[in-house]
């Protein structure tokens, strides 16, 4: 057959004829689809497929290169980054209200490492993040219900609301909806929100080192998603408050091999990264780290 016949047949089925996965990759696929619990239609199964195949040869490609961290498949294997970015992360703009902080910087020591993991009842276990009466009531303190909030604007509602409910009397239904609010079901209570000056990373260090974990917020980008071991680092992403699009805890320090990172909790469930946690570099304001970090003082 001429060349031009070929080419006139090849755009009559169009480019999902010219793909085919192997055996081995569908196979592994499928395992991975029942690890995961997933089930697709005839018409979802070759574009999930596609997607999975792209991730897995992003993330081998990242291993096999001089990196500081390791990627891996996970339970977003399937998805897009676009598409991970509408379910998981904040898409609005931030507006951080810890430019000057309140946070008052001393001259005496703290640890060279620290994890508050390790120093009792200070971190709750990994979860699915799900706070249901943040979406629907926080709107007045710059919240925007499913497309975001910054913890210190959390923390300040929850301080001026004078509590806030459990998830099992309030729970989450990932919408936004009318604050329901009860006062008489709040478990939880602020007597002050802390803010650490804009970009003062040394600060977020003090205050871990001598105070207790420290919530931030910093942007993810798409090698982040699937994020398994090691120091994260990134020299793509953004450092601005404007950028951040998730929030996290800060609940340790350390270094490795010359250098110093964080420990950080992540509220994507405990099969993700490190049991649910990861390792970020420390001292860069990396990603944005040290744009809007904050923490509540409880009160007891």
């Amino acid at each position: 057959m001429h060349w031009a016949a070929l080419l006139a047949v090849a755009a009559l089925l169009g480019p999902a004829a010219a793909w085919a996965p192997s055996a081995e990759e569908e196979l592994h696929f499928k395992v991975w689809m029942l690890q995961n619990n997933r089930q697709y239609g005839p018409d979802e199964y070759p574009r999930r497929l596609r997607i999975f195949l792209d991730n897995k040869r992003q993330i081998e490609e990242h291993n096999a290169g001089n990196h500081s961290f390791q990627m891996s498949l996970n339970q977003f294997s399937d998805l897009t980054f676009a598409e991970f970015k509408k379910l998981y992360l904040w898409s609005e703009p931030q507006n951080c209200s810890a430019t000057k902080g309140n946070f008052l910087r001393s001259s005496g020591p703290y640890p060279d490492t620290i994890d508050w993991r390790k120093k009792g009842n200070f971190v709750t276990p990994v979860k699915n993040q799900a706070e249901q009466q943040l979406v629907d009531c926080a709107q007045a303190f710059n919240n925007h219900g499913c497309s975001g909030g910054l913890p210190s604007q959390a923390f300040e509602y929850i301080l001026y609301n004078k509590g806030l409910m459990g998830e099992d009397s309030y729970p989450y239904r990932a919408k936004n909806g009318t604050c329901k609010f009860q006062p008489e079901k709040a478990i939880a209570f602020v007597k002050d929100v802390v803010n650490i000056t804009q970009y003062d990373e040394d600060g977020m260090v003090e205050a871990v080192g001598k105070h207790n974990p420290v919530s931030f917020a910093f942007e993810v980008t798409s090698n982040f998603m699937h994020y398994r071991r090691g120091v994260y680092s990134n020299p793509r992403c953004q450092h601005t408050p404007d950028k951040v699009n998730h929030a996290v805890l800060a609940v340790g320090y350390g270094e490795e091999n010359g250098t110093p990172y964080w420990i950080v909790k992540n509220s994507w469930g405990p099969l993700w990264g490190m049991d649910g946690y990861f390792l970020i570099e420390r001292g860069k304001n990396m990603c944005g780290l040290a744009a809007c970090a904050s923490y509540p003082v409880p009160q007891v």
